[in-house]
């Protein structure tokens, strides 16, 4: 199947109710908004429809709010935010551990706030919540393989705040805590993941839309899922059974994209055995 490249998404999105949106990549690109992406959603939205964002940040949703607004994404471009962060709170919140060992910047901690955990040293954890690396501009995650070798040696739980493997902060393409989820998990660990393509992620971002909607659930048909990662935004779309709108000029823009535009060949190799294939691609949403 031929995926169809579109230079514009007004149409497509006209045959929907709700869109779930990621954020990084397809929203903004690490620094600032992208502003055809953000000027759809809002005629989208002036048409009647509804926008939940979905993020893998793992930050609770009201910290990425503000920094959404930092980036200059207009508020009038969705309805909803839905976070990874949310995601973690709720894990942590349903756990039996409260000795958290926190990989991850100390702005993170945010996603503690109001928690009944203490932050603690290797030795005392009972749990672990990886939210980013804590430097993820200089660190690689095979450093950390010795710390969560010792962690998955123990039986430590390990909360994954963000299943992204990689971002892309401008040029610069960089690890996310996924990366190291999939140590320990290899390592034999066990791994809880907060966030895209699991469902509790997009359980969330269906109640959210519910909620904008005034208590109206949306049929799996009239549900959206706009994103640039194939592990997470299209398998998270999959899984739900909704259809999928490929951002190709995200985090894949080295294999698909050329000169600015989608190269067929390369987005075909990416999109190459997928049991589902996106109804359609585009370079950026516009």
């Amino acid at each position: 199947m031929t995926v169809p490249v579109l230079p514009q998404a007004g149409e497509l999105l006209a045959r929907y109710d709700v869109l779930i949106s990621d954020v990084w990549g397809v929203v903004h690109d690490g620094l600032w908004a992208l502003e055809p992406a953000c000027t759809a959603l809002a005629a989208f939205r002036a048409g009647g429809g509804t926008v939940v964002l979905l993020s893998n940040a793992p930050a609770p949703s009201e910290q990425v709010a503000t920094l959404l607004d930092k980036k200059r994404v207009p508020r009038n471009a969705w309805d909803r935010l839905v976070t990874s962060g949310d995601v973690t709170r709720a894990l942590i919140a349903e756990s039996h551990h409260r000795l958290v060992y926190h990989i991850g910047w100390e702005s993170d901690r945010s996603v503690f706030a109001g928690q009944d955990v203490e932050l603690v040293d290797e030795e005392r954890a009972d749990i672990v919540v990886a939210t980013e690396l804590f430097d993820y501009r200089t660190e690689q995650p095979e450093q950390y393989r010795p710390l969560l070798t010792r962690f998955a040696a123990r039986g430590l739980p390990f909360v994954c705040g963000n299943p992204d493997l990689v971002v892309h902060v401008g040029e610069d393409l960089l690890p996310c805590a996924g990366a190291l989820a999939l140590i320990y998990e290899e390592l034999g660990g066990s791994v809880a993941w907060a966030g895209k393509p699991y469902r509790p992620a997009y359980d969330l971002a269906l109640a959210a839309a519910a909620e904008a909607r005034d208590g109206r659930s949306t049929e799996a048909g009239r549900v959206l899922v706009i994103g640039d990662a194939v592990r997470t935004d299209l398998a998270g779309a999959r899984m739900m059974g909704f259809d999928s709108l490929f951002i190709a000029g995200g985090i894949h823009r080295d294999e698909t994209m050329n000169d600015g535009t989608v190269d067929r060949a390369g987005l075909a190799k990416v999109l190459e055995g997928l049991p589902v294939q996106p109804i359609a691609a585009m370079a950026a949403l516009a």
